[in-house]
This record gives C-alpha cells, sequence and structure tokens, in this order.
C-alpha cells in the first residue's frame, strides 16, 4: 500500500482525511492539480505585464489601503510585507495536530488552480507537510472574515525565512530552518502573500478536528450510555422502535437501536424491574444523544463543502479570462456551524454527568459513590464534581461567537464572522466531552461489579474486560487523576 496521497484528483473527504493522518501518509500533488497551478500562475503573470489596471492585492494596497496602487518594480515585496505584518497572533501556541491539517487545507485550496501561486510555493509546502515541519501558529488574532490572516500569515512565515516552526522535536526559526534543509527562500510573486493569507483553513482545521472527534464521541457516548444503563438497572422500554418512529426524528431512530443493539444478551437488561420509570438521562437518551446526532451530521456537511472550497480572493479563472475580487474568505458558514456543534458536543457531556450523579447517589441498589465501605472510602464522589466542573465550563464556552462582530481596517471591513473564536472554543468543548465520557465510562464499568452475578451483553463484557487492563476496578481509595487520564487515553485510542 503506498504511503502518499495524492492531492487534486477529486474534492478531499473527511474519511480520507481521517486515514491520512491516521496512516502518517505523506502528500504530493496529482497532475491535474499540478497544471491548474501552472496555468493558473501562467495567466496572472501575462495579465499583470499586459494591464495596468488595478487588481485588488496584485498591484493595490490591502484592505481598506485598496486604493493605493503599487509599482510593478514592487509587487514581490507587497506580498512579503503582507505575510510579515499580518503575523500578529497572540496567546497559546495552537495543537500541532491542527497546524498539520491547516498545511493539508491550504495545499488543497491552492491546488485547485483559482489562487495564482507559484508551483514553488505549493511544493514547499508539502515538504513542510511531508517533512513534519510545523509552522507556530498562535490560538488568538483571527477575525474569521478576510480569511484568518494572523494565524495563515505565521503559516506562511516559513516559505520566507522568518518566523518559527517545530522540526524534529525543536523549535527553530524560520531561516534556521532553510539552513537545515538547504532550501532557498521562497520570493512571494504579485498576489501569493493574499492567495496564502486569504483562506479559511485555520478555522476549518479546527472543524475538521472537531467533526472527526464528534463522529467518536457520539458513538462513545452511546456505548457508554447503554454501559451506565445496565449499571444502573433501566428498563428498555425507552429504546422501543415503535416510540421513535412516531416522533420521526431521524437521530433518536439510530440511537434508539444502537442501544438495543448494544445491550442485545444483557441478563440485566431483562431482569423484571421494580422502578417504572427512569429518570431522563437514561430514559431520554435517544433524544437529546440522537438530536447531537442530527446537529453533528449538518456540521459535517459544511465542513466538507468547505473541504472542496477556494477561500481566498481575488480568485482568478484562467478559462474565463477573469480575475474577480469577491469574499469567499469570509467564515461565516464555519462560524455558525462551529458554534452549532459545540452546542451538541456540551450536550452530549450534561446528559452524560446526569447518569454519572446517578450512579453514584446510593440507588437502586447500588453503594454510595459505587464503593464498599463507604466513609473511609469516598469512592467515586469527586469525579462526579470534575465531570460537573466541565461540563459547566462547556455551558459557558458555548456563547455564540458567530452573533458578535466588530469593524476593522478603518471600515472595509465591517462585519467580520469571529470564526476563529467559534474555532477554539469548539476545541475545548471536545476535549471537556472526552474527559466527561471517561468518567462516566468508569462509574459506570464500577457499577456493574455490583450487578454480579448478573451479566451485561458480551460486547460491553468484552470491552469492560480490555478497559480494567488500563483502569483496575476501585475498591478502595486511590489517586483518580491518574485513572481519568488513562480512561481519556482509552476513548481517544479505541474506537465504539
Amino acid at each position: 500500500m503506498s504511503n502518499f496521497f495524492v492531492l487534486g484528483e477529486h474534492d478531499l473527504t473527511l474519511s480520507e482525511i481521517r486515514t491520512i493522518l491516521a496512516e502518517d501518509k505523506k502528500l504530493k500533488l496529482a497532475d491535474k492539480a499540478v497544471n491548474a497551478i501552472v496555468n493558473c500562475r501562467k495567466f496572472l503573470d501575462e495579465h499583470i505585464q499586459s494591464s495596468e489596471a488595478p487588481i485588488y492585492g496584485i498591484n493595490t494596497g490591502f484592505g481598506s489601503l485598496y486604493s493605493r496602487n503599487i509599482s510593478k518594480a514592487d509587487l514581490e515585496q507587497l506580498q512579503a510585507n503582507l505575510v510579515m505584518s499580518h503575523a500578529c497572533g497572540t496567546g497559546p501556541e495552537i495543537d500541532k495536530r491542527i497546524v498539520k491539517i491547516m498545511l493539508l487545507l491550504k495545499i488543497q485550496s491552492l491546488a485547485y488552480g483559482h489562487s495564482g501561486v507559484q508551483l514553488a510555493t505549493v511544493e514547499r509546502l508539502l515538504d513542510f507537510y511531508n517533512e513534519d515541519i510545523l509552522p507556530v501558529i498562535y490560538e488568538s488574532g483571527s477575525l474569521g472574515a478576510s480569511g484568518d490572516l494572523a494565524p495563515l500569515a505565521h503559516l506562511s512565515l516559513p516559505l520566507i525565512g522568518k518566523g518559527e516552526v517545530y522540526f524534529k522535536g525543536e523549535k527553530i526559526t524560520g531561516e534556521n530552518l532553510l539552513a537545515k534543509m538547504n532550501w532557498e527562500s521562497i520570493h512571494l510573486k504579485a498576489k501569493e502573500g493574499l492567495a496564502l493569507l486569504n483562506g479559511t483553513q485555520f478555522m476549518n482545521a479546527f472543524g475538521v478536528h472537531a467533526v472527526l472527534a464528534a463522529e467518536d464521541l457520539f458513538n462513545w457516548a452511546n456505548t457508554i450510555s447503554a454501559l451506565s444503563l445496565d449499571g444502573f438497572d433501566g428498563r428498555p422500554e425507552p429504546f422501543d422502535a415503535k416510540i421513535h418512529k412516531i416522533r420521526n426524528q431521524d437521530g433518536q431512530k439510530i440511537v434508539a437501536e444502537k442501544i438495543l443493539q448494544l445491550l442485545d444478551g444483557s441478563e440485566i437488561i431483562k431482569q423484571s424491574k421494580v422502578h417504572v420509570q427512569d429518570p431522563y438521562s437514561f430514559r431520554c437518551i435517544p433524544q437529546v444523544h440522537g438530536a447531537s446526532y442530527d446537529a453533528i451530521k449538518y456540521v459535517t456537511g459544511i465542513v466538507s463543502k468547505e473541504l472542496a472550497g477556494v477561500t481566498d480572493n481575488p480568485n482568478i479563472f484562467p478559462e474565463e479570462g477573469e480575475i474577480i475580487s469577491g469574499g469567499n474568505f469570509h467564515g461565516q458558514p464555519l462560524a455558525l456551524s462551529l458554534d452549532f456543534l459545540a452546542i451538541a458536543l456540551a450536550e452530549l457531556g450534561s446528559i452524560s454527568e446526569r447518569r454519572t450523579y446517578q450512579l453514584i447517589s446510593g440507588s437502586r441498589g447500588l453503594p454510595d459513590f459505587l464503593v464498599m465501605n463507604s466513609g473511609l472510602n469516598s469512592g467515586l464522589m469527586i469525579p462526579q464534581y470534575s465531570a460537573a466542573s466541565l461540563v459547566s465550563q462547556s455551558k459557558q464556552l458555548c456563547s455564540p461567537a458567530s452573533v458578535d462582530s466588530i469593524v476593522s481596517s478603518n471600515g472595509q471591513e465591517d462585519h467580520v464572522s469571529m470564526g476563529a473564536n467559534a474555532a477554539t472554543k469548539l476545541y475545548k468543548v471536545v476535549e471537556n466531552t472526552y474527559q466527561i465520557l471517561a468518567i462516566e465510562l468508569i462509574n459506570g464499568s464500577q457499577a456493574l461489579k455490583f450487578r454480579i452475578p448478573l451479566k451485561t451483553s458480551s460486547y460491553l463484557e468484552e470491552l469492560i474486560r480490555n478497559f480494567r487492563l488500563q483502569v483496575p476496578l476501585i475498591e478502595e481509595d486511590r489517586v483518580l487523576h491518574a485513572d481519568i487520564v488513562k480512561a481519556v487515553h482509552y476513548i481517544k485510542t479505541h474506537r465504539a
């Protein structure tokens, strides 16, 4: 099997990105993409030589400086100045995994041949990706409207020997990188700086990471909730297909069917019940998880479309002989969607914490805090506090960024998406949800200990056996931080 993935033969898909990242594939350009890039640059060079007409960002200033014409002699310096002046990121550095996805998405967008970059520029970005050279990029600084200007400037600085990168475990300057690799600095031609900086690759890299994680989180939420349902001695009737057929919501139908599959063969779910109803956190799993599923599906569609998009400006159409300035860099589609996804994932965490709370409450024949000799032992009392804190923080992070805007560039950029803020908030919600579900997994698996000799389904019994290799049964108090860390790692490294 080839360890290369060919970009530019067709629109990139999320499943392909999952494979590229999981198998650590290297990238190369399809002949189709190479031809598109070369032809677009050739058209642009010829147009610049034959016309004196002002074209935004090519022979004019940027933003509110669009009316300032730039001489042909200064066009290359204009682009280098753009990259340097816009590298104003602040705050903590972003996760290297997100930087890797940003590189992939930027190469993919440029490969369509509507951006006017040199082939050498795209090939250097490919080198960055393939050699695991990851520019240092900061969390804050993008308004998510003229593209992700500041983050993409930091992504681009090493092309011209500026900025910093991580290479072979070391943070080095862009200048040192060129020396180590024996590379010449890329000499940006007209339009190239703008093509590199305009775009939604910062926002959408977080979006790609989040929707891939959301698929896993949704599956784990269903699996862990089924385990907790049996641990709580819950009833099966709320998952009957007849109920969900008359509600007619796709997500809840899928969840109800999945829960019954996960519990197929369980001795616990089949036993007669003393209680008539379960709390909502168990009884309404299909309705709540299902609504999140529908939201995840919607956002996945938006992110997928953005993968197949060109989001810089102006856009170049060699076949039509046109250069058109528009607003494809505006992040509003992503901003709204990423806010929506944060809410959907926060709700998976919210209902999970409520199930954890029910499991430690000392009801349904379970001991207080799921430990024998409680009093001497606090058992699983405090992990629920941690889950509650994470849930509350996620709620706070769900205040939408996309309803905000602020004027910039002397009023020329008078409505912005704040999609970058939506993206970075979402990243935190994703991490919180992993931790909340991990805490429920610890509690649900612990609860099933007290249902012995009855067993849950063979699938869930096998899951618990594997999980116990990482997180042993809690028989007396110990430092539980390590258990939570191991449980999070288990969820992240296994598919439900």
